[in-house]
């Protein structure tokens, strides 16, 4: 039996991130991911958009049905 499993290439937070320390963050999504660690990639609210910054993981649990992620905030861009 397979295990259903989405590769994504952005973090969407839909807001529902938590700050760990200055910079980290951690982030529960449904379901199994897969992320790129170690490089910079997208941080976005949703899917559609623009950017909010930049962010590398450094962490990814699978467990119970859920993926958690840490990731460091590197850049933030700009809401105004």
């Amino acid at each position: 039996m397979g295990m259903p499993m989405e590769l994504n290439t952005m973090i969407v937070t839909k807001g529902k991130e938590t700050r760990e320390e200055e910079n980290i963050f951690r982030l529960s999504k449904e379901g199994y991911r897969l992320y790129p660690i170690d490089i910079p990639i997208d941080v976005r609210k949703t899917i559609q958009s623009d950017s909010s910054g930049t962010a590398v993981i450094q962490k990814v649990e699978w467990t119970s049905g859920e993926t958690i992620i840490t990731y460091q905030l590197l850049s933030l861009n700009s809401t105004n």
